[in-house]
């Protein structure tokens, strides 16, 4: 998974991108809570958008974004991560709102936090 974790990063995104592997996204990563909202110029695949608070919970879903189209997707406010997957994916999943991301990007703060890694 890729991470967008600074401005121009965010910024670029997953635009030109041709093919996205199945089980690869984009994680979006905010210095701080906040209201959110995408579009997709330049995104030439469908996407959902998954819209996280600080400690992983998905707060909102937007499911097959329209690729090329200009139009503001919201995702709500206290919002920290968005992961972008392909569009479809998060209902074979069986990702819901109230389901939990686990990333090391989430912190301790995580309800789900990734461990520590060890040292041998």
């Amino acid at each position: 998974m890729d991470v967008a974790d600074d401005p121009a990063e965010r910024a670029k995104g997953l635009m030109f991108v041709e093919d996205l592997p199945t089980l690869s996204g984009m994680l979006f990563v905010y210095e701080q809570p906040q209201s959110v909202s995408f579009w997709m110029q330049n995104t030439l695949i469908p996407l959902d958008m998954l819209f996280a608070s600080p400690s992983g919970e998905i707060l909102a879903i937007h499911e097959n974004a329209i690729p090329l189209d200009t139009t503001p997707i919201p995702g709500g406010d206290g919002i920290q991560f968005v992961l972008e997957i392909n569009g479809g994916l998060s209902s074979r999943l069986g990702i819901e709102v109230g389901s939990i991301l686990q990333h090391p990007s989430f912190g301790l703060q995580a309800i789900l936090p990734c461990g520590e890694k060890s040292s041998n």
